[in-house]
């Protein structure tokens, strides 16, 4: 008599079903735990996916800069490459869709798909920068899918982190590489010089125009043009630039015919944009226009492995061309190095060693070369940073723990309960993790 075919339960049924439709995918609660995956799911994580765990800690590990996470906790629909989980893992590329009830968001389907390999261990280079982290390493590979798709992107990240090279680079990886690659700082120039540098003037538009002037926009015609600093355009010229997105025409100062543009925007910011909305500072009809694709620098500070790299790859230019060389970091000075917050990023290193090159003598690079803020961080007290630049909060807290916990409320605004989410934990967890390391939220 042949035997019977082991039961299936209604679970295993359902995940199996919900395979066959949509892959390797993940079902959430409103709480944000996993109460359904598919065996796809499980593979392509290369980890056992138990019950009701929290999908950002299995997500997210425990990265201090948890976009995907915040996205999750808020509701918001999401689409991210996850870094690799280890040596040899495989890049996952992450897809998020609302499960609702009338309005009320009920769960979320999180679709997960192969993104190829990773970049290999080590040091690589990426169209000018240096990197052997493992979050800068997926942020390029980030940059390879989205740089083919004409869409507009939105690079976040600190002052110096090199949003323009990620502008860059997504221009010399698009089908636009043969055309023009203009940028333009927003913050540099008064309300009334950025108009016109940006959109052109005709003739006799204001005193001084002798002779129509292209802008910007047109200069970058059939190419891709790089909005730095976006956060900080004032709201009369942000009104004007949703016009140009959304028509694909121009119009500039003192002319009434729109000129035909053919464009890629790149826009860049080292603050929230949600935010600025919020404080209704930028239109969010021109923020979802410009962040259809963000891209995620991570800082300096994030990666400090980067650092004596970087410094390696700095000194070699400079001792080309500099009247001193250095062969060596004594220990002391890199250690100096390490430890500083880099509020400038990867520009502030490169002036630092610029400051070593001139102010020292010798072969090798010691303490005494550095400026005096980072031998001595008390110096310049408070002004070190400018707040505008200042590293999240808690990121001088000595526990990364603790670190992470108040750079996570910061960004909520105090909420512990969508702080637990993005977290990884319940709320009672996550009070009883603030009391056992004596940290207490954002006031």
């Amino acid at each position: 008599m042949p035997r019977k075919p082991p039961a299936t339960s209604t679970e295993d049924v359902i995940a199996r079903a919900l395979e066959a439709a949509s892959g390797a995918a993940l079902v959430l609660d409103e709480e944000l735990r996993i109460v359904l995956a598919t065996p796809a799911a499980s593979e392509l994580l290369g980890v056992d996916i138990p019950p009701f765990v929290s999908a950002p800690k299995l997500l997210c590990g425990e990265c201090e800069k948890r976009p995907v996470a915040e996205a999750l906790a808020e509701g918001r629909p999401v689409q991210a490459i996850l870094p690799p989980r280890g040596p040899g893992k495989r890049l996952v590329r992450l897809r998020s869709l609302p499960v609702t009830q009338g309005r009320a968001r009920v769960g979320t389907l999180l679709l997960l798909e192969d993104a190829g390999e990773s970049f290999d261990e080590g040091e690589v280079l990426f169209h000018g920068m240096w990197t052997q982290d493992p979050a800068m390493k997926a942020m390029f590979r980030v940059i390879e899918r989205v740089a083919g798709d004409d869409v507009t992107v939105l690079v976040r990240g600190e002052t110096g982190a090199g949003k323009e090279l990620v502008a860059s680079a997504i221009h010399q990886l698009s089908g636009r590489r043969k055309g023009p690659f203009r940028a333009i700082n927003c913050a540099a120039l008064p309300s009334h010089l950025l108009e016109s540098e940006l959109f052109g003037h005709a003739r006799g538009a204001f005193t001084g125009a002798v002779r129509e002037t292209p802008g910007h926009v047109q200069l970058a015609h059939g190419g891709t043009l790089f909005l730095d600093e976006i956060a900080e355009m004032p709201l009369e010229l942000q009104a004007k630039l949703l016009r140009v997105v959304e028509t694909r025409t121009v119009i500039p100062v003192g002319a009434r015919e729109p000129i035909p543009v053919d464009v890629r925007f790149v826009s860049a910011t080292h603050r929230a944009l949600r935010k600025e909305v919020e404080a209704g500072r930028f239109r969010a009809d021109l923020m979802y226009r410009l962040r259809v694709i963000p891209v995620f620098i991570p800082s300096l500070r994030e990666r400090p492995d980067d650092i004596p790299l970087l410094v390696e790859k700095f000194m070699a230019l400079r001792n080309e061309t500099c009247r001193r060389r250095i062969d060596r970091v004594a220990p002391a000075a890199m250690t100096i190095l390490r430890r500083y917050a880099w509020p400038g990023n990867v520009r502030e290193l490169k002036n630092v060693l610029a400051y070593a090159y001139a102010m020292g003598d010798g072969s090798t690079l010691v303490p005494a070369d550095l400026p005096p803020e980072l031998v001595d961080p008390n110096i310049f007290g408070a002004e070190q940073v400018a707040p505008s630049e200042a590293p999240a909060a808690g990121a001088e807290h000595p526990n990364p723990e603790a670190r992470r916990i108040l750079e996570v409320l910061g960004r909520t605004g105090g909420n512990r309960q969508r702080a637990a989410q993005i977290l990884g934990m319940s709320r009672v967890t996550l009070w009883r993790r603030m009391r056992e390391l004596g940290i207490a939220g954002p006031t």
